[in-house]
């Protein structure tokens, strides 16, 4: 008898190595009767961190022509590659003052966050992709933000670029702009979503990264998450009631960026 379900989706997401696209990456390979996972990493090493599966591509997201094949066949294509600050040796905290940071050589928000970001919505609307998830950051309505001092990267400044760009591309995305980032567990906390960082206002303006994660697999089974933009936070755990329909939540949700 013919299988009339639905053929399962593929899914790539990129920054399959990072600690939010890891856990993203897991989701997607624990809900294999829903979807096809494929990983982006952008080292051998990184590939074999997360299991070394042969669904993982490896690819330098700043050259366009490595992505392709990552991208060819897939249905989705979720981002969480980021630039990332490293700080500069010899901080010493007991002495006060703060840590300076850097980015390495290529690797500036503009390079990783614009051109890289750029380059994966080129190659997944090409290769025929129907939906980009796209996680940003929250406070990227302030120029001044203090994220954007770090290493002189003004990362927020190339993230909202990156995001202008997906929302100007004409392919069905989703663009999550979290709050501050924990580690800690997801699926027990209410979720909050917001629009122009005014939750950066209130005390509830941090998120598990599972949440987000969570939040990102669940933005890829809803037709109202898509052509929509939103900032993303939680209240702390044991406050209000831990967020468990999806469909409710992304129907609050009414910005397109």
């Amino acid at each position: 008898m013919a299988d009339s379900a639905a053929p399962r989706p593929t899914v790539l997401v990129t920054g399959a190595g990072g600690r939010t696209g890891h856990i993203v990456y897991n989701k997607l390979k624990e809900r294999s009767e829903q979807f096809v996972a494929r990983g982006l990493v952008r080292s051998e090493e990184s590939k074999q961190k997360i299991g070394g599966a042969d669904d993982v591509y490896i690819a330098d997201i700043r050259d366009a022509d490595r992505l392709a094949p990552a991208v060819q066949g897939a249905d989705a294509l979720i981002i969480l590659t980021s630039a990332v600050p490293k700080m500069k040796p010899g901080f010493d905290p007991s002495k006060g003052g703060r840590p300076e940071f850097y980015y390495e050589d290529g690797m500036y928000p503009e390079q990783v966050d614009w051109i890289g970001q750029k380059n994966q919505i080129d190659a997944a609307k090409a290769a025929g992709v129907k939906h980009i998830v796209l996680v940003g950051s929250m406070g990227g309505t302030n120029p001044n933000h203090p994220l954007n001092s770090l290493g002189n990267g003004n990362i927020l400044v190339w993230k909202r670029k990156a995001e202008q760009y997906l929302a100007d591309s004409g392919v069905p995305y989703t663009i999550i702009r979290p709050g501050g980032l924990q580690d800690k567990d997801g699926g027990v906390r209410e979720l909050i979503v917001g629009k122009d960082d005014e939750l950066l206002q209130t005390d509830t303006k941090s998120i598990p990264r599972a949440d987000v994660a969570e939040v990102c697999v669940q933005a890829l089974q809803y037709e109202e998450a898509k052509f929509k933009a939103f900032d993303l936070a939680s209240k702390p755990e044991g406050v209000g009631t831990p967020t468990k329909d999806f469909r409710a939540l992304f129907s609050q949700i009414t910005a397109r960026f």
